[in-house]
């Protein structure tokens, strides 16, 4: 039985701008964006501000964008009048603002969007009459209730944003032992004073307190979110706002519309055919498109899986494995080449070395990239396996990559070979990333996407995965398996995604939960993979052919 080892990437009243004839213009030509962003030097946050700016840029990237990344340092007087919208993005607690921003904030009728830190430089500075302009004011910044303790481990802030019905609860972790706390709960304090000027969007409480303040305001053309919604963001999280939200920035006129994609997940040479014709008969009975995640060439260099003795298997000698497709094409799948081996050379990377198992472009060991990392490497690697389908009789019509992760520069090949990636993916602050400096050390953040990214930092067009899969805890035979993820998580993800106006519901499911060999430590795979298919139906979504979704 081979293992599933799963990625886990963590790193109220809408006030909605109506298009005049200039922001009408924006749905068919290219929104021109500039991302200013924090990044003092030197220090160990110098690149987070980088990590965020590649964030937000990848959620612009939804829309038909040309978008420009510039530290704020950098920032040259009369810049945002090229932008039809330019971001801000406070990540670093009082990192100075050079006066020529502000003066150009304050002059300009274009949009401005403003993020957490350091606007009381702008909005406490007399020669910019802020309140009377904008018609609200900044009061200060608001963090932890009291400082965490082993006897008051979570003493609360303002950690839950309402949207469209759901609460959005931040995410907030603390460690007695260490005393270390992982959670963002800094919030900007606003106050409306001019009700003609300024609204309040949305709205965020403080859950021990029960206070409450504006989370999202507007005034004209700026806008001021009160946190940073991409840090440790989630599927139930307040960056699905932001996601939502941009379309309002860019009056984009976006009709409500849902779709939902299934993924089959991790088939290879050693798929069991009775598992792949029992999910394929249901999909085709229900009317439902599917994708198989396809991984060509399989690879046991450590013969784990074998009896101690290593083992090959490519495509052309993989009998079950072209059958399952088969059946499954004729039913209406699509193919995805997930990774060439889905496993890199003969070590454990970092689990057994067997393909579906392991990291293939990353080494997960060590956390770098591989020895041989190039864009080059990656690309010969990505050709391999894209002919040995086409050899066989398969095209595919997108890639994921194994475990979500791959080097800057392995990431930079994809586009080369496909014009479409079906997935989530990691982003880096250098093409040769350094995690152990303690100074300007990079960073690595992953992120999932509620829709279709047309480009990417990587220029890669991304088709969603947002709401992960159905896990089980089965380490009394597999020591690296033991997550639990229910489908009833999948569903409630699902809920919370449709508060995106075009947000899709995608998630993936391994055929081998429904294997025999598994009782009775799973014995509820298939009713299991039925009902969230039900439950995801029911919520009003449209089952859609994954590949209609990719470049055109």
């Amino acid at each position: 039985m081979k293992k599933i080892a799963t990625i886990l990437i963590l790193i109220a009243e809408l006030f909605v701008l109506s298009p005049s004839p200039a922001n009408a213009q924006l749905l068919t030509t290219p929104i021109k964006v500039l991302i200013v962003y924090d990044a003092p030097s030197p220090d160990q946050y110098e690149k987070l501000g980088f990590a965020y700016a590649i964030m937000l840029r990848n959620l612009i990237g939804h829309f038909n964008s040309t978008v420009d990344l510039v530290p704020i340092q950098n920032y040259s007087a009369g810049k945002i009048e090229s932008y039809q919208a330019t971001f801000y993005l406070g990540s670093y607690y009082n990192n100075p603002i050079p006066a020529v921003f502000l003066n150009d904030v304050n002059a300009t009728q274009k949009t401005i969007v403003w993020f957490k830190y350091n606007l009381w430089q702008f909005a406490w500075n007399a020669a910019y009459n802020f309140n009377t302009h904008y018609g609200f004011s900044f009061n200060g910044l608001q963090g932890l209730n009291a400082a965490p303790s082993s006897t008051n481990p979570a003493p609360g802030f303002f950690d839950t944003v309402s949207y469209k019905g759901k609460s959005m609860v931040k995410y907030y972790a603390y460690d007695a032992a260490s005393n270390t706390v992982n959670a963002d709960p800094d919030v900007g304090i606003t106050q409306i004073i001019d009700t003609a000027k300024a609204q309040t969007l949305v709205t965020i409480t403080n859950s021990k307190t029960s206070a409450q303040a504006p989370y999202i305001i507007r005034s004209g053309n700026f806008w001021y979110f009160a946190d940073m919604p991409l840090s440790y963001i989630g599927p139930r999280d307040r960056y699905l706002v932001l996601c939502d939200i941009l379309h309002d920035i860019f009056a984009d006129n976006q009709p409500v519309s849902h779709k939902a994609l299934v993924r089959l997940e991790d088939v290879d040479a050693l798929v069991d055919y009775g598992t792949m014709k029992t999910l394929s008969d249901y999909l085709v009975g229900k009317h439902i498109p599917f994708s198989i995640a396809t991984i060509p060439h399989y690879m046991d260099p450590l013969g784990v899986y074998n009896g101690g003795v290593a083992e090959e298997v490519p495509l052309s000698q993989a009998g079950t494995l072209k059958r399952s497709l088969n059946y499954a094409l004729a039913r209406g799948g699509k193919i995805l080449m997930h990774g060439y081996t889905h496993q890199y050379d003969s070590m454990r990377n970092k689990n057994t070395g067997v393909s579906a198992d392991d990291f293939e472009f990353w080494n997960a060991v060590a956390n770098t990239p591989v020895a041989e990392d190039s864009t080059a490497w990656a690309l010969g690697r990505l050709l391999a396996g894209r002919t040995e389908l086409l050899l066989n009789g398969y095209i595919p019509f997108a890639w994921e990559t194994p475990h979500y992760q791959s080097s800057p520069l392995s990431t930079k090949a994809i586009p080369q070979v496909f014009n479409t990636t079906y997935q989530r993916a990691v982003y880096y602050t250098s093409d040769t990333p350094n995690f152990t400096l303690a100074q300007g050390k990079d960073f690595a953040v992953g992120q999932f996407f509620p829709y279709v990214i047309k480009q990417d930092y990587y220029g890669q067009w991304i088709v969603p995965e947002n709401l992960g899969n159905i896990e089980y805890n089965i380490s009394a035979i597999d020591p690296y398996s033991n997550v639990v993820y229910t489908w009833q998580d999948l569903y409630l993800n699902a809920q919370y995604a449709l508060v995106v106006r075009d947000g899709v519901a995608s998630f993936f499911f391994h055929p081998f939960w429904l294997e025999s060999s598994l009782a009775p430590l799973v014995t509820t795979g298939f009713s299991d993979f039925k009902s969230i298919i039900q439950g995801i139906t029911g919520l009003g979504y449209t089952w859609t052919d994954a590949s209609t979704l990719g470049h055109p």
